[in-house]
């Protein structure tokens, strides 16, 4: 089932539509950084982009990049606010085709120049019990697009978000994995803590090049947060291959063992 955006999982645990966030009272046509209190939260974007540049240089000196909050349905700013993207979907042309070797994928109709967002990453938001159980329900021949996004914060807590497409989701669902992406993902929140799993051109894209994310998030994120590891023999069997042909391919694609791990 095709679903623009993120839903409730059958678990019924989070359910991401719920609106928990205060609104703004900005009156203007779009907010300001100085004024807005979305704004204030957080990294804002620059037009129609994200500030990859800022962002960068802040890593670098602080080690923890700022999240992102837009302006949501409370906002008193206008539709046209330049603190609303993610919202407003999905904007390219973009394809889905049939790959040499990792079956389906998704290649642009147009350039997409770097900063610019292209697509969310959309399906069934679940607890951590729903998703586990469902990971470990897959065969070796099952596609697992359970996705698993883990967020540290600077006080030692991690937050995490399980994202499944599998029966009800968006394109984003057929984007395959990269060792050298083209695209990287951003958790961005609107109305709530529940984050829209935003995916941004880290580079310009020629059109007919095919979308790629590091599954693993290694790519703009700090050494050693992903819990990706070499796994024991009896795992290798749910091991797959990458077959993104970069030259700096790991040969399998990211394993992340805690949803099959036994509690």
């Amino acid at each position: 089932q095709y679903s623009p955006d993120s839903v409730a999982g059958a678990d019924g645990e989070i359910d991401p539509t719920e609106i928990t966030f205060p609104g703004c009272s900005c009156r203007s046509s779009s907010c300001v950084v100085a004024e807005c209190p979305c704004l204030c939260r957080g990294e804002n974007y620059s037009g129609p982009c994200l500030r990859l540049a800022e962002q960068e240089q802040e890593q670098e000196q602080e080690q923890f990049s700022r999240p992102v909050f837009e302006c949501n349905s409370l906002c008193r700013c206008g539709d046209s606010c330049q603190n609303r993207l993610v919202q407003r979907g999905l904007q390219l042309r973009l394809q889905v085709f049939r790959t040499e070797r990792k079956g389906w994928g998704v290649r642009t109709l147009e350039p997409v120049p770097r900063g610019t967002f292209v697509c969310e990453y959309a399906g069934e938001v679940l607890g951590f019990a729903e998703a586990r159980r469902r990971a470990q329900a897959q065969t070796a021949q099952d596609s697992n697009y359970i996705l698993a996004l883990r967020e540290h914060l600077h006080d030692g807590r991690v937050l995490e978000t399980f994202v499944d497409p599998t029966r009800v989701g968006n394109v984003g669902r057929f984007l395959n994995h990269s060792c050298e992406p083209n695209l990287f993902m951003v958790p961005v929140r609107v109305d709530s803590m529940v984050p829209k799993l935003a995916l941004f051109a880290a580079t310009d894209i020629p059109a007919g090049e095919e979308l790629s994310y590091d599954y693993s998030g290694r790519f703009h994120n700090l050494p050693g947060t992903s819990r990706e590891h070499q796994p024991l023999e009896e795992e290798n069997r749910l091991r797959k291959p990458c077959y993104c042909g970069s030259p700096t391919c790991a040969s399998f694609l990211p394993w992340d063992s805690s949803l099959f791990s036994t509690p």
